[in-house]
């Protein structure tokens, strides 16, 4: 049976040893390297194979496992495993961002053997805080598509065709608008044409309703 090769970035010595000591135990596991900060993790991944590695997020108070975790997924085909002290979701969705396939915190360590098989198999979960983060994500970059969207609508209707709108979402008929307005009714009808173009939909009344929904009016 072929072994897992890990490798072991941290920069705590005495974690190190720690993790070594319970790691080595397992048959299907095979240290084949150490490293104690995000650089020379890098750099002993251009001389050893692994499968896996076990990366810190914080070395020397910064954030250097996320670096090193992108220079190590770029380059590499190993599976980048986070580990943390505390569960920072920020961090945490950064290393993700990045190429990681896992995170574990220190003190779940009794996790980590599984947690090193299923990111050899390609099994790696989605942790429900990355998964929350990623929805956060996910609902401010639409609201963000949303703002831009009203925008350009806005910007495409002359402030007359808002004022038409408006007075059709409330209920006015076009020879009431005409009347309100002092001109033609074949004006507001031109007016009623031009926003269908801009706007769409198959009547005055679904362009209003679709202008109110998006926040024009």
């Amino acid at each position: 049976m072929s072994k897992i090769r890990i490798v072991i970035v941290e920069d705590d010595p005495d974690w190190l040893r720690g993790l070594t000591s319970y790691l080595v135990k397992e048959a299907d596991f095979e240290l084949v390297g150490q490293a104690s900060s995000g650089q020379t993790g890098v750099e002993l991944l251009e001389r050893v194979e692994a499968d896996v590695v076990l990366m810190d997020i914080m070395m020397s108070d910064s954030p250097d496992g996320i670096w090193a975790a992108a220079e190590i997924v770029q380059c590499t085909g190993a599976k980048v495993i986070m580990l943390t002290s505390m569960e920072d979701k920020e961090l945490i969705f950064e290393a993700f961002k990045v190429g990681a396939v896992d995170y574990m915190v220190k003190s779940n360590f009794a996790e980590i053997p599984q947690a090193i098989r299923n990111a050899y198999a390609n099994r790696s979960p989605i942790h429900p805080s990355v998964a929350e983060k990623m929805r956060e994500e996910f609902r401010r970059l639409k609201h963000m598509e949303h703002e831009v969207r009203v925008k350009e609508l806005r910007d495409l209707l002359t402030p007359t065709e808002v004022q038409v709108l408006d007075l059709i979402e409330k209920g006015h008929t076009q020879t009431q608008i005409a009347d309100k307005f002092v001109v033609s009714i074949r004006t507001i009808k031109v007016h009623v044409g031009n926003i269908l173009r801009k706007l769409g939909g198959k009547s005055s009344k679904e362009a209003a309703q679709k202008a109110k929904d998006m926040g024009i009016l």
